[in-house]
């Protein structure tokens, strides 16, 4: 029975400390990314070493708490912290280590993106992860991880060596192609359900400057610039990637006065290729139909990660709904254009992320991601800082979904995932499904690490 006496020994055994309701860290600690969400668990053990988490885990076993990871904070369904529970935090557990010989990087489970990017871009390299830079490292990589990078290197997880992994037994172990691979296959993809992992070991690319940036045209345009987009970014050559999106133009610089809070539609670039070969890659782009703002130079690659996290910061209400999506036929493209012309907020949007190129090719059962022969993975966000708006943005991404998913593939990339049951992970990982299962059900029988896109043990 937890009582004040085990919480005692409890905190006498953590070297990062834990903080319980009342204390005046409290409701910092148990904030995330996502306002929308708002748990209050009994305890939160700031985690500073592998020592603590192994002491935490065998807490909430023996003491049959419920648990959550927190990594970065920034999941969709806020599934880093739980309510009566005990939450184990890892972003004391923040550091990264760049091997610029061997071109891997060692990262700690409370690291974010941002200081992996800062740390490897002195050697220019970097590690395939997302859009924004907040996001944490832990979280991203252990669903998949899409972003800038996807069509020329591959996921995030296509890209990772190995995993040191605190399991529901407490035990510490590592995990890569030749050592625990069951256990490696299900991290990569499967999410949080099969342990603690408190470090990543990955392999860099060769990253330094690219050319990139957003290009935006009136929503007037957009059936047309989407149908475009359908087929160009299909057959473009893995070092050129570009996500679609509908958003409203920030009344702020660097965005022309002329056009703060029109609804426009965009393309934002990521050509890795020679810098020198640019204008040859973008003539066929630019010689389209010129857009109202054109964005697109050499730009560092920590500065393109970061670009939009000021328009993102913690603290605001989301509501997020996706689908994986194999093609884009006119009917789809016409619902698409309606439902963003009813964007209800500023921040409100829509992205078509490409999830083709090297990432395509890689084989379904590869890792846990079966959707290997999806053209985008889609997301449909209501976002606004004001509670009060939550129905609204939370009613107006709903019915988007609604009348786009029976276009999808099926499933969604978890990360874009709220709660919303078991036939939905089911159809995520699809013919995958019962291998992780069976994995699950060797390293966490009792589904101990339930806290998330859960897998039931099998």
């Amino acid at each position: 029975m937890t009582n004040e006496a085990t919480i005692a020994d409890f905190r006498a055994r953590l070297r990062g400390g834990l903080i319980e309701p009342g204390d005046l860290s409290y409701d910092t600690a148990r904030r995330v990314y996502n306002a929308m969400i708002d748990r209050r668990p009994r305890l939160i053990a700031r985690c500073a070493d592998v020592a603590d988490v192994m002491t935490a885990v065998k807490f909430a076993r023996e003491q049959k708490m419920l648990l959550s990871i927190r990594g970065g904070g920034h999941n969709a369904g806020g599934l880093g912290v739980c309510d009566d529970g005990l939450v184990i935090d890892l972003s004391p557990m923040n550091y990264v280590r760049v091997d610029p010989k061997k071109r891997t990087v060692q990262v700690g489970g409370g690291a974010l993106w941002r200081d992996v990017d800062h740390a490897t871009h002195a050697f220019g390299l970097a590690v395939p992860s997302g859009i924004v830079s907040t996001t944490g490292v832990a979280g991203l990589t252990l669903g998949g991880g899409i972003g800038y990078l996807t069509r020329r290197y591959g996921l995030t997880i296509d890209n990772l060596l190995a995993v040191e992994t605190v399991l529901s037994d407490g035990r510490f172990v590592t995990a890569s192609a030749k050592e625990n691979p069951d256990l490696f296959w299900a991290v990569r993809g499967g999410g949080g359900n099969f342990g603690v992992v408190t470090s990543f070991l990955f392999k860099a690319q060769r990253v330094h400057t690219v050319y990139g940036g957003p290009m935006l045209w009136p929503m007037a345009e957009a059936t047309e610039i989407m149908r475009w987009y359908r087929d160009f970014i299909a057959k473009a050559p893995d070092d050129l990637y570009g996500f679609f999106a509908f958003l409203t133009v920030p009344p702020t610089a660097p965005f022309p006065e002329h056009l703060h809070n029109q609804k426009m539609c965009g393309i934002v670039w990521c050509y890795t290729g020679p810098i020198k070969k640019r204008e040859k890659v973008f003539k066929p782009i630019r010689s389209l139909k010129a857009p109202a703002l054109d964005m697109v130079g050499p730009i560092p690659h920590p500065a393109l990660q970061s670009m939009h996290d000021g328009l993102y910061p913690p603290g605001h209400q989301w509501y997020w709904k996706a689908d994986f999506v194999r093609s884009l036929p006119d009917e789809a493209i016409a619902m698409h254009v309606k439902y963003a012309a009813k964007m209800p907020s500023m921040q409100s949007t829509m992205h078509l992320y490409p999830i083709n190129g090297a990432a395509g090719r890689v084989k379904k059962s590869a890792t846990p991601w079966g959707y290997r022969d999806a053209t985008w993975s889609s997301v449909i966000v209501g976002v606004d800082p004001d509670p009060a708006n939550k129905e609204k943005i939370s009613t107006w991404a709903k019915e988007y979904w609604s009348a786009l998913h029976p276009y999808s593939a099926g499933g969604a990339y978890v990360n874009f995932m709220m709660e919303e049951g078991e036939d939905r992970i089911r159809a995520t990982y699809g013919k995958n499904y019962d291998r992780l299962a069976k994995i699950k059900k060797r390293y966490d029988p009792e589904n101990l690490f339930r806290v998330n896109q859960n897998i039931k043990p099998r």
